[in-house]
């Protein structure tokens, strides 16, 4: 497919030679079910953020989908009557709605059509593959090598006076305003939950080149994409009678710069089971924990 993916796997050759260039157990989610949580059928959408690429243990290799990413612990300590987790890494909202390829080039059907009319709660990761975030990373990732104090990332998307990153997620919101509609037609009693991303950059400061490779003076500004991608979420969720889970906040001070017992989202060389600039058990568990303390709220 010619669509953008979040990060697509296939890059990975690309992201082996910028790691050459720039040279945990899971813990149970503690936040009990209750009254608040949906325990009827559970429908999972998403891209890899929800799918949990590389993560043990990995139950669809077409998808890279781990069964400890956050829909399967949400499921678990829900008690959720029947479980459908049809989160694929790659996915976007065409394929939500649509159906596309996942990473061995098999054929996905709409993640849509998981979603019947007696859901009772839906949760949507999506949005990170049509501003095309791969692209950007391994963009950003290849100009800092050669500027790393500098910003040749935004001076490439921001040329000629017009931030064409900001111009992606403008253009995406109609598109998540779709599967939303789309998910509520379907499943017209359903709670239906949308989540952000967690913070793969640190919320402050200037990154930690080379360990994560982006040029000081380019990280507050992807910093600033990621917030303006979450808040779209958000205003979208809220237009459309979706929930909104904040993931970003509880994730603060555990960004890819922190340790590897500490951080929820892995680097280009990764020190935990997960994909690159992915979340690792601990982020998706971190996750788990957000959505289950929404759905409480």
């Amino acid at each position: 497919m010619t669509r953008p993916r979040l990060p697509r796997l296939r890059a990975a050759s690309r992201l082996a030679a910028l790691a050459v260039a720039t040279a945990g157990v899971l813990l149970t989610v503690a936040t009990p079910a209750s009254a608040a949580v949906p325990t009827g059928r559970y429908v999972a959408l998403g891209d890899s953020y929800a799918a949990g690429p590389l993560i043990p243990t990995q139950v669809d290799l077409n998808c890279l989908r781990s069964n400890r990413n956050y829909p399967s612990l949400v499921a678990a300590s829900a008690g959720s009557s029947s479980f459908a987790d049809v989160s694929c890494s790659g996915a976007t909202t065409d394929d939500i709605l649509y159906g596309g390829s996942g990473q061995l080039g098999v054929t996905v059907p709409p993640q849509l059509s998981a979603v019947t009319s007696n859901t009772a709660l839906v949760t949507v990761q999506i949005g990170g593959n049509d501003i095309g975030f791969s692209g950007i990373i391994g963009d950003c990732a290849e100009a800092s090598l050669s500027s790393p104090l500098g910003s040749p990332c935004k001076n490439r998307y921001t040329a000629g006076g017009v931030d064409q990153l900001q111009a992606r997620i403008v253009a995406a919101t109609p598109k998540v305003t779709a599967v939303l509609q789309a998910v509520r037609q379907a499943a017209p009693g359903a709670r239906v939950v949308v989540l952000g991303y967690p913070a793969i950059l640190p919320d402050t400061g200037y990154g930690c080149w080379p360990v994560v490779p982006i040029a000081y003076q380019d990280v507050p500004y992807l910093r600033g994409i990621e917030k303006s991608l979450n808040a779209m979420l958000a205003s979208t969720a809220s237009a459309n009678g979706a929930t909104y889970a904040d993931v970003y906040t509880p994730s603060i001070g555990r960004d890819a710069c922190k340790s590897s017992g500490t951080r929820w989202v892995e680097g280009l060389v990764p020190q935990n089971s997960a994909a690159p600039f992915h979340p690792n058990a601990r982020g998706e568990q971190g996750m788990a924990s957000a959505l289950l303390t929404r759905l409480n709220s």
